[in-house]
């Protein structure tokens, strides 16, 4: 039996990462170019990456186009993308690039796509039950419930760095207060380091800190722990609700050692309920920043060829 494909596109709000993936999930090649101009410019460079991509293989071998994109996605509509992201509001997003390029679309929020990433081809794979979270400048989050994305009616729910873990707290970009991304993102971790540090360099990055702690130094010791505490608090409320098989966190700071992920592991076995978390596993996400792009690929034969 032969090969068939998928491209997938994974739309960040700086960067635009694509490609052609296999229906083994090999990823024949990627690319990433930097997110240009307004709402017409973006879907002209969508539409520019696919035909590159395509370029690769067999056109009649593509089964169709996976696309990762931050905001609300319904229906192969974007409702609202991200703040950053001029436009894209009630836009037919799919039906557009369906009728430019002629390949089937489906499209998905890009969170929801890195974790259907982790579950086909990395570290989640073989469950069927997972959360994934993954920490950087925010928080994002995608569920996974008996081997289908859970995203609430609509697709509107499954916002996972927004859940409240410290009443009337401090002011999060989403509007509200005490989310557990303005604790535990990698901006929280900075904002809270620089406050404690009263020497600090020009710029400081998740980086720096990480390494920091492990030199002992004690307001990066403080500031660590403080996250390290509330991604716990975070991750044990999701395992009271969902006691999924494996969470599965990615992004940059998890990749700091394999300290990370066990100091969270400690935490969150002493705030979890020990029946919900008794089949539930900690690991770190394993295809870094080709999750998403993954995950689109993933998405097309899961939703488009059935292959899963």
């Amino acid at each position: 039996m032969s090969s068939r494909y998928a491209i997938g596109v994974d739309v960040g709000g700086t960067a635009l990462k694509f490609g052609i993936v296999d229906n083994e999930g090999q990823l024949i090649q990627s690319f990433t170019d930097p997110v240009q101009g307004d709402e017409q410019a973006i879907i002209a460079q969508i539409k520019d990456c696919v035909q590159q991509a395509a370029t690769l293989v067999d056109h009649s071998l593509i089964e169709g186009i996976g696309i990762g994109f931050p905001g609300i996605v319904e229906n192969n509509i974007i409702i609202g993308g991200a703040d950053n992201l001029p436009g894209f509001e009630q836009l037919p997003l799919g039906n557009l690039m369906e009728a430019q390029t002629g390949y089937n679309v489906v499209i998905d929020n890009d969170a929801n796509m890195m974790g259907l990433g982790e579950l086909v081809y990395g570290a989640a794979q073989g469950c069927t039950d997972i959360v994934f979270l993954t920490v950087g400048t925010g928080i994002g989050g995608a569920l996974v419930l008996n081997n289908k994305l859970y995203g609430g009616y609509k697709n509107r729910g499954t916002e996972l760095g927004h859940i409240i873990v410290q009443y009337n707290g401090n002011i999060c970009t989403c509007g509200s207060r005490g989310c557990l991304e303005a604790y535990a993102s990698v901006s929280s971790l900075i904002e809270h380091y620089s406050t404690l540090k009263k020497e600090l360099p020009d710029r400081v990055n998740g980086k720096q800190i990480v390494v920091a702690f492990l030199q002992q130094e004690p307001e990066a010791v403080a500031a660590i722990n403080r996250h390290f505490d509330y991604m716990a608090a975070g991750i044990a409320g999701y395992v009271n609700i969902f006691s999924p098989q494996k969470v599965v966190v990615g992004g940059g700071i998890s990749e700091a050692g394999d300290f990370y992920i066990q100091e969270i592991e400690k935490r969150v076995k002493a705030l979890a309920m020990p029946a919900a978390y008794a089949y539930t596993e900690l690991v770190t996400a394993a295809l870094g920043n080709k999750a998403g792009l993954l995950g689109c690929a993933a998405n097309v034969f899961r939703s488009l060829a059935k292959v899963y």
